[in-house]
């Protein structure tokens, strides 16, 4: 039985494998003519300490997500799809598969294979598994 989307999270942070389900999120959203959602989450966990400090690496980051997003958003418009943008702050893991998801009435979740180091994975978990095993929707991860 074949199923068809409607509103499609595509969360990227600027890596490879985002790239990649950018495009995947492209193809399956022309097919099945869905809206894609393109998120970024800057993650708070790597700026608890730092921002005390130095507000400015909080404000690059959120810099650096703005224009991913705008670029990306541009890919997917000269695909002549609907697309909306979302730039968010916590833990991505679960904002992604909880509450952005949940927001935008995701249907289907599309993320790359990767993104932390082997030794992260082992102590936090990564994003992609979490969000596989978390959303209440369908997810597609993508490998490099």
């Amino acid at each position: 039985m074949e199923r068809n989307y409607s509103n499609i999270l595509v969360a990227v942070d600027g890596s490879n494998e985002a790239k990649k389900a950018l495009l995947k999120a492209i193809d399956v959203a022309k097919k099945d003519h869905a809206k894609v959602i393109i998120t970024h989450i800057v993650d708070t966990r790597t700026f608890a300490t730092v921002e005390q400090y130095d507000r400015a690496i909080v404000t690059r980051a959120e810099e650096y997500a703005k224009d991913m997003l705008s670029e990306y958003k541009a890919i997917v418009e000269k695909a002549g799809i609907e697309t909306t943008c979302v730039l968010d702050f916590g833990s991505p893991k679960v904002k992604v598969s909880k509450d952005i998801a949940k927001k935008y009435e995701v249907d289907l979740i599309i993320t790359g294979a990767t993104g932390l180091s082997a030794i992260e994975r082992l102590l936090i978990g990564s994003v992609s598994e979490y969000i596989a095993r978390t959303a209440k929707c369908d997810v597609l991860i993508v490998r490099n």
